[in-house]
């Protein structure tokens, strides 16, 4: 990049900084210190606002440069994470938003927990979506990582490695100052200029091509280096059965995981009815749905304008195809034209990474906090004083995870992105998601059933991804030089998920206590009519 691209960029990525640093120093100030105000921002935003910051939430900088890039990179089987990321919102609505608003609090937990005896189910939940947060996290560092190689025109590994510890240092300033009312803010402000950019860059492909998505697509093939191949099912996930068994694998996680992601459920708790959760979700379905199309046309786009194998050289993750993409359809390196938009498109990137990791580590502190703290300390004081102190532990939870990410995002810098996000989504379908439906849905469930669950699927999930081709064994890994891949397939659902449902049935047949029918009632009714929700 030119001395231009990188002082433009820069400059907009610092307003974006002050932006948010101003918000969260406004919201600060209005904090009340309660529990409600820091993990719920006092239930006070309107279905519109929860919508955007929704969405704001879910579109990440794996769905803005991973996907693009994978898309670029592999065609139509880049499509496949465009697609499950979208049709996981129909599970969540018609199936979790609203029994999830009735029943729970804060947290996953909650729910899981409403019916139960509340300290191990609080402590299995809790550990889950604080490995979920982490994973998640990783990939928004290691995308942060990846924009700052390009702003800074193919920076050294240090100047990587110290972008990965600012935005660390960012969102633990966001959360531990501003609690859920900043960052519902600085979401909403991402969401509007992440829906802008993109916008703007579909129409500039769309009219490179004079409307005509035919070319697009005929010239993207040519360019990719695989002909008609790229166009077709197969290039990354064809061949042999692994490849395949892979495919429904990573299938299966984006369309479950989504219902079991802390920072997305804790969202439906900052409305105030189910009511309004509902409506919430009409409007980051929307939002998410019109930008996930975009997606598809931008990451033919990069093939078709860039060249995948241009992409391939600038990151051999195809993180930073949109970013090239902007530059040419702005008139190329060196033009004004190109540097601007270069520079609006990596502030974009920037204010997504930062708004993402915000609502991810307050999601993961809650967890710390209300779910694992709360559960292991003896109760002391008044309700407000205990209050206080979880609150205050949740701080500095968003420290502690916000290292254990810094640290593990330094390790995975070469791999892509939406990859990475598909590890988390495998975790959170596997663990959080069995346990989160039974309990809605299964009278029989017991306590037994829910640990059983979430360990059962937790732990398997994370152990074949160690024993995976995205730890050791081949060039992407993460330890190219070692060899212990046993398990064939880089994303473990189709094995995890169905062992989380298995766990949760065998524990509860298994359990020396029947479950209460009328503590099941009362949760039936209340999660139905929201009678007795906070």
């Amino acid at each position: 990049m030119t001395g231009g691209h990188e002082t433009l960029a820069l400059t907009l990525v610092s307003a974006f900084i002050a932006l948010t640093l101003a918000i969260t120093l406004w919201a600060g100030r209005r904090r009340r210190g309660s529990a409600e105000e820091f993990y719920a921002g006092g239930r006070l935003f309107s279905p519109m606002e929860n919508g955007f910051a929704i969405a704001g939430d879910y579109m990440s900088a794996a769905s803005f440069l991973g996907i693009t890039g994978l898309i670029a990179l592999f065609g139509y089987d880049g499509l496949l994470y465009s697609v499950g990321f979208l049709v996981a919102w129909l599970l969540v609505l018609f199936l979790v938003a609203e029994l999830v608003r009735n029943c729970g609090r804060f947290t996953v937990a909650d729910v899981v927990a409403a019916r139960m005896r509340e300290r191990p189910v609080r402590i299995a939940v809790g550990a889950a979506s604080v490995t979920v947060s982490v994973l998640y996290l990783v990939a928004q560092m290691v995308g942060a990582g990846s924009l700052v190689a390009l702003l800074l025109g193919g920076a050294g590994p240090q100047a990587r490695t110290w972008m990965v510890i600012g935005v660390g240092a960012l969102m633990v300033v966001y959360v531990a100052f501003g609690g859920m009312r900043a960052t519902t803010w600085i979401q909403v402000v991402k969401a509007v200029l992440l829906l802008g950019g993109a916008v703007a860059l579909t129409v500039l492909v769309v009219i490179r091509f004079h409307g005509d998505l035919g070319a697009l697509l005929t010239t993207a093939a040519e360019r990719s280096g695989h002909g008609r191949a790229f166009l077709a099912p197969g290039l990354k996930y064809g061949g042999d059965w692994t490849a395949r068994l892979d495919f429904l694998s990573l299938g299966l996680a984006l369309v479950l995981g989504t219902a079991g992601l802390p920072h997305i459920l804790s969202r439906f708790y900052t409305v105030p009815t189910a009511r309004a959760a509902r409506r919430s979700v009409g409007w980051s379905i929307g939002l998410i749905g019109g930008f996930y199309l975009m997606t598809v046309v931008l990451g033919f786009g990069a093939a078709a304008v860039v060249g995948s194998d241009a992409v391939r050289a600038s990151n051999p993750a195809g993180n930073t195809a949109v970013p090239l993409l902007a530059v040419d359809l702005g008139g190329g390196a060196g033009s004004t034209g190109g540097t601007v938009l270069f520079a609006v498109v990596a502030a974009v990137a920037f204010a997504t990474i930062l708004a993402v990791v915000a609502g991810i580590t307050l999601a993961s502190s809650a967890s710390v906090a209300h779910d694992l703290y709360a559960s292991l300390r003896r109760p002391r004081g008044t309700v407000r004083d205990a209050q206080r102190r979880e609150v205050a532990v949740a701080r500095l939870a968003a420290v502690a995870v916000g290292a254990v990410a810094i640290a593990l995002a330094l390790l995975a810098q070469d791999l892509n992105i939406a990859f990475l996000v598909g590890l988390a989504f495998a975790v959170a379908a596997s663990a959080n998601v069995p346990a989160l439906l039974y309990a809605l849905f299964w009278r029989r469930f017991t306590t037994r059933g829910a640990v059983w669950s979430v360990y059962g699927g937790l732990v398997p999930a994370l152990t074949l991804v160690v024993l995976s081709p995205v730890v050791s064994g081949g060039p992407e890994s993460l330890f190219p030089h070692l060899d212990f891949a046993v398990f064939p397939l880089s994303n473990p659902g189709a094995v995890s998920i169905p062992l989380g449902f298995l766990m949760g049935w065998l524990g509860t047949l298994l359990s020396p206590e029947a479950a209460d029918p009328a503590r099941h009632a009362e949760t039936e009714v209340r999660a139905l009519t929201g009678a007795g929700a906070v």
